[in-house]
């Protein structure tokens, strides 16, 4: 059967092909077999069972499946003759694109995600506070806030309450303390 393959590229899918992998392993195990003093003389047959073995009993490489066929190209639709064309359809007016919301201060979503991990008091109004920031977007305000105001009151708060076992009675109450401190924010929000 003549084929347009030479012998080189047959023989260079063969050795890459699965079947002489099989069988060059088999073949490794009867060398293996030999030097563990296993096959006698008869070792060279051994290997080479082992080799024809592993290469027989390896299934063959599946056909791959056939190529879709290629859709065929639609002619072109010819323009209409002057005298026959249709009349130019109206141009629809264009529909302005609806404002994309502001994308969210990712420094006020990041504190926001980690406020809500820290036990603070519901009296605080901390929750309102957020929210107004974020109603009312970027500024300069709301970014003094976000990054030095707010973070620096929940820290106060969180260590006053930790030391609150060992104050006096005259001392405020933390809570109390923080929610004067979200007020006042509040307030240079508005």
């Amino acid at each position: 059967m003549a084929t347009s393959n030479g012998f080189g590229p047959r023989a260079l899918r063969y050795l890459e092909s699965a079947r002489n992998l099989v069988g060059c392993a088999g073949g490794a195990v009867g060398l293996g077999l030999h030097f563990a003093g296993l096959g006698g003389v008869w070792w060279p047959g051994v290997v080479a069972g082992l080799y024809g073995v592993g290469a027989l009993l390896t299934p063959a490489p599946k056909p791959r499946p056939p190529l879709p066929p290629r859709p065929e190209p639609r002619p072109e639709p010819q323009p209409l003759p002057p005298e026959v064309s249709a009349p130019p359809a109206p141009k629809p007016e264009p529909v302005p694109a609806p404002e994309p919301a502001p994308a969210p201060d990712p420094e006020l979503v990041a504190l926001a995600a980690y406020l809500d991990t820290v036990p603070l008091p519901p009296s605080a109004g901390v929750d309102g506070l957020l929210a107004a920031l974020r109603a009312a977007g970027p500024g300069p305000v709301a970014e003094r806030i976000v990054r030095h105001r707010l973070p620096v009151a929940v820290a106060g708060y969180l260590r006053a309450r930790t030391w609150q076992p060992w104050a006096g009675p005259d001392d405020p109450d933390p809570a109390v303390q923080l929610g004067r401190e979200v007020d006042r924010l509040a307030g240079e929000l508005a």
